[in-house]
């Protein structure tokens, strides 16, 4: 148990009217009756050992992939990797990283066709290719990153300028993450990395950019089955191309990106021929400019979307972009990649929730209210009001949802504390017997929580107890499936054939659809 999950724990034991001398004699007694043998100490000290070694290795390799990652694209080629590692230890062990490049391509599939690799595939080639070696695999490790570190190297400058970059997608990242994040501060911050960069990296060139994501083509069939549809762009270029739709049969190179899977670059648009200009109010023949189309991919490598640039609006002579430039804008499609699902991710689980709360409502009579919150990853857990519903079953989700600080909040302590501890608390609250129920993510860290009151009652009837419990085991499991979903580089299994034909809908799905497997489990 971590401290605030015992101090949970024994606030719960001694029940909310306890006296001081209750309290008191509970704790003087556990302090005489806890004994810990010597088994059982070795045992805590090698699991904290474990742990240490883990969380080390881990923040190692997350440096070691950043340090390969100078310009934050977010993946490094497997080939390069390949070729360098191709020369540890002499070339002795290329059996050994075969082997171990091998069993990678088999747990993500996707590596043989794009080659590229993430943080997380990068750590688990690393500790593939240390379990191939004989003797002990740590110290394996531990010469596979020294070697691996001192493969790559840096001028000043360039340091400089990859940890500027880093902080600016990190800025989109963060976009997403807090104030109950829109879509529209995520592509505010994409904007505003590009600017920043072309301003000091870019020769200050004046950058127009837009995002188009794919979307079911329902009104023109004849035109292509998908189309891309421009859902934010820089502010000058609003009037011609903000909810503008590129069909497949117009002049344009959006769909080779798209297709190929490669980022596309004019370094000189009149000179192409093939080029889609949404602003007329000038003769094609008088367009000068560079283009660059980058596909934006989700975590199973499946384009969704692209991120255009061009300097059509820049008057000097050096408008082309420059290799450095075009690899920090793939970091910049990664991010707002990486910023996109974390929002609709969001969304998914208030969806989910949602259908919960429906399912609930009407087996649970005695609950007057139940409130959601999601936490905010700021420093000290903020929360943010997503959902309520009342005591007639009416919920809401929160387009401009309130914000929850610790400080200043003494009657809502208890969710804190939930959160801090991951345990159930039980708290009056102005006279209302108050059931805080915290969710966690694939981490184990708080992702959310439910508020639930129950009024004067001490506690619902058996019954009633019985369904919240179900609805809130089924809950916490649909949350990890849709992170996992979200977050995983391999194909999800459905369970429900309307899972596969509604993936787009699945959050509701997948609700009932774990009510679903309990009830077949139960006969």
């Amino acid at each position: 148990l971590t401290q605030p999950q015992f101090v949970q724990l024994m606030e719960t034991f001694v029940g909310q009217d306890s006296s001081l001398p209750t309290v008191k004699s509970l704790i003087a007694f556990i302090k005489e009756g806890y004994k810990q043998t010597e088994e059982e100490k070795m045992e805590q000290l090698e699991k904290s050992h474990r742990v240490s070694r883990a969380a080390q290795r881990k923040l190692l390799l997350e440096a070691l992939f950043e340090k390969w990652d100078s310009n934050g694209h977010g993946f490094l080629d497997l080939e390069e990797v390949d070729a360098v590692l191709s020369r540890f230890m002499g070339g002795m062990k290329k059996e050994a990283l075969m082997k171990a490049k091998a069993h990678l391509c088999s747990q993500y599939p996707q590596l043989r066709r794009v080659k590229m690799v993430s943080p997380k595939a990068f750590q688990t080639f690393l500790e593939l290719i240390a379990s191939e070696f004989t003797g002990n695999e740590d110290e394996a490790m531990d010469n596979l990153v020294k070697f691996l570190t001192t493969s790559v190297e840096q001028s000043h400058r360039e340091t400089l300028q990859s940890l500027t970059r880093r902080k600016w997608l990190q800025d989109i990242q963060q976009a997403a993450e807090t104030g109950g994040a829109s879509m529209e501060s995520v592509y505010k911050a994409v904007f505003k990395a590009i600017s920043q960069d072309a301003e000091a990296h870019g020769g200050n060139k004046k950058i127009s950019a837009y995002i188009a994501l794919l979307e079911e083509n329902q009104r023109s069939a004849e035109q292509g089955r998908v189309l891309l549809r421009y859902v934010a762009c820089t502010p000058d270029d609003a009037p011609y191309i903000l909810n503008q739709a590129l069909h497949r049969d117009m002049k344009g190179i959006s769909f080779a990106a798209v297709d190929e899977g490669k980022p596309i670059h004019v370094p000189r648009v009149q000179l192409h021929g093939n080029i889609h200009f949404w602003n007329s109010d000038c003769p094609v023949e008088e367009k000068t400019g560079s283009l660059l189309v980058l596909p934006v991919y989700d975590a199973r490598w499946r384009v969704f979307g692209i991120l255009g640039l061009d300097t059509l609006r820049d008057q000097s002579e050096k408008t082309i972009f420059l290799t450095h430039e075009i690899i920090f804008y793939q970091g910049v499609s990664h991010a707002f990649s990486k910023a996109y699902h974390h929002i609709c991710t969001r969304e998914n689980v208030l969806q989910m929730a949602v259908s919960a709360l429906g399912w609930l409502y009407p087996r649970t009579p005695s609950i007057h209210t139940v409130t959601m919150y999601l936490v905010e990853p700021a420093k000290d857990k903020a929360l943010c009001k997503m959902i309520t519903m009342d005591n007639t079953g009416q919920k809401e989700i929160h387009s401009s949802p309130a914000l929850l600080l610790r400080e200043g909040n003494l009657l809502r302590d208890y969710l804190f504390r939930c959160i801090d501890s991951l345990e159930v608390a039980l708290t009056p609250v102005r006279g209302e017997q108050h059931i805080a129920v915290p969710l966690h993510d694939l981490s184990k860290q708080a992702l959310g929580i439910f508020d639930i009151s129950i009024g004067h009652h001490k506690k619902l009837p058996p019954q009633e107890q019985k369904d919240l419990q179900k609805m809130l085991k089924m809950v916490q499991a649909a949350c990890l499936e849709i992170l996992w979903r979200s977050s995983e580089e391999r194909e999800p299994t459905y369970v429900l054939e309307a899972e596969r034909v509604a993936n787009l809908r699945h959050p509701g799905f997948l609700f009932h659809r774990f009510m679903l497997q309990d009830l077949r489990e139960c006969v």
